[in-house]
């Protein structure tokens, strides 16, 4: 029948899954229990079994040790937090139990100094791979299996152990006969006589070789860690640098000096991604040309890293330096598109440039697999018409069209990259920004209509960075 108290009060259960704490509280409140058990331990020692049941309860307590350092270290994770974007390598894959445990294999020795026997405990012959029917090893004989660059250590503890009666604790490794090798921890103490003499030394040896493998894993893992975060921060300085570099060095409102203070007010903005620390290739780029005319232009090449902010740098220098030589829009992004298929690092990239004439307000324009400009005008949007034009980099040899259109005073362009609007159909991101028509008519600066466009799509959770720039026709 059960307990009374059961019916309001329930049984306790386990930690949840996860609940390192708690794990970590057990496993000391055991170590406690058996530290207590340890010391009320009845005898002195001088009988073989009161010193297994000893080395066993110094044992445990080891291992318990163990277990309170792994799960703290599980609990407060690598000593420096890793970048987003970062992932670390995977730990080793667990060893079936049986082929190698992390359960270590224990076994005994004694050996009798004054007959010179030994006694093993047939466990220890399996951890040694010696056959069980031959005799044990004598303290002479069991150097013979250590490696020699381990012999001095178990030479200087058994010395230590046998002159000067101090506890043996430490490693070493050993080479079964059949070519294996194990690490073996060894525990132990000299039995003395009435005299104080040395007698005998008995010890516990413990198979540690999957858990010092492990370890090692753990502690390259760490290490591939720190330098894949030191690889990731070092890299994102970079890019940043460089990306800095490049772009215009203006954030807000820019009037481009030779138009006067009413040809063009231009804003743009950066939107980095929020869940990577790397650099993209978008760009934006404003620029006045020797012809008096104004060129516009976003891009996104895919891909993060210095590597691609690099090709972002090139290419943004190459579209300057043909867009002021006076090459129109559509035969720059063919130049462009055949500048990226010569390039020995292959990459894809989008891009829209536009050309504006301020004495005619003229927009001449191009693009390649880029979203098309949006042309607000009186409180409603729209997109232009895209020309011909695939991606730069998808295929040799490329031609693109080109588009024109007039612009009024007070019509605003907004030029965007595909990141603005994350997690959205391209379709759909437009008609998002298009719905902004209404709160864009009663801005009175680019900078303004910028400051919607982040307020509304800013805060956002979005896997890639992304850029928007706006010229509003001022005179």
């Amino acid at each position: 029948m059960p307990s009374p108290r059961s019916a309001d009060r329930p049984a306790a259960q386990p930690p949840g899954h996860g609940s390192v704490d708690a794990l970590i509280s057990q496993a000391r409140r055991l170590k406690g229990e058996v530290d207590a058990v340890r010391r009320d331990a009845p005898g002195d020692g001088s009988h073989p079994e009161e010193r297994w049941q000893r080395a066993l309860y110094d044992l445990a307590l080891h291992q318990l040790d163990d277990l309170d350092a792994h799960l703290a270290q599980l609990r407060d994770g690598p000593s420096a937090p890793p970048d987003a974007g970062t992932a670390p390598e995977p730990p080793p894959a667990p060893v079936a139990p049986g082929s190698g445990s992390l359960l270590s294999r224990v076994g005994s020795a004694e050996w009798n100094l004054l007959t010179d026997e030994a006694s093993w405990s047939g466990e220890l012959f399996a951890i040694l791979g010696r056959d069980p029917a031959a005799p044990p090893l004598t303290l002479d004989e069991l150097p013979s299996l250590v490696l020699d660059e381990d012999r001095a250590l178990l030479t200087a503890m058994v010395t230590d152990c046998l002159v000067d009666a101090r506890p043996i604790d430490g490693e070493f490794r050993v080479r079964r006969p059949d070519g294996g090798l194990r690490t073996v921890h060894m525990m132990g103490e000299p039995v003395l006589d009435a005299d104080g003499g040395t007698v005998s030394m008995w010890a516990v040896l413990r198979d540690v070789s999957e858990l010092r493998r492990t370890q090692e894993a753990v502690t390259a893992s760490q290490d591939s860690l720190r330098h894949h975060q030191h690889r990731a921060r070092t890299e994102h300085r970079l890019a940043v640098e460089l990306q800095e570099a490049v772009l215009p060095p203006w954030r807000g409102a820019l009037r481009l000096p030779h138009q006067g203070p009413r040809a063009l007010d231009l804003a743009a903005h950066y939107l980095p991604a929020s869940t990577s620390t790397l650099i993209g290739g978008d760009w934006y780029d404003a620029l006045e040309l020797a012809d008096g005319e104004t060129l516009l232009s976003v891009g996104d090449l895919t891909g993060h890293g210095p590597t691609v902010t690099s090709g972002m740098a090139m290419l943004l220098g190459a579209l300057r330096g043909m867009a002021m030589a006076g090459t129109r829009p559509a035969q720059l992004m063919a130049w462009l598109n055949q500048l990226i298929d010569a390039t020995v690092q292959p990459a894809l990239g989008s891009a829209v440039c536009c050309r504006y004439r301020p004495d005619t307000r003229t927009l001449v324009w191009a693009q390649a697999g880029h979203p098309a400009p949006l042309l607000y005008r009186d409180g409603t949007g729209r997109r232009l018409d895209s020309p011909d034009g695939v991606l730069l980099g998808a295929t040799s040899g490329a031609v693109y069209g080109q588009a024109e259109v007039t612009l009024q005073v007070g019509d605003l362009l907004l030029l965007h990259t595909d990141g603005l609007v994350p997690g959205r159909s391209r379709d759909t991101a437009v008609d998002r920004l298009l719905d902004l028509a209404p709160r864009f008519g009663e801005a009175r600066t680019a900078q303004d209509c910028v400051r919607m466009v982040v307020e509304e799509f800013g805060g956002a959770e979005r896997q890639d960075d992304a850029c928007v720039l706006l010229a509003r026709v001022a005179s």
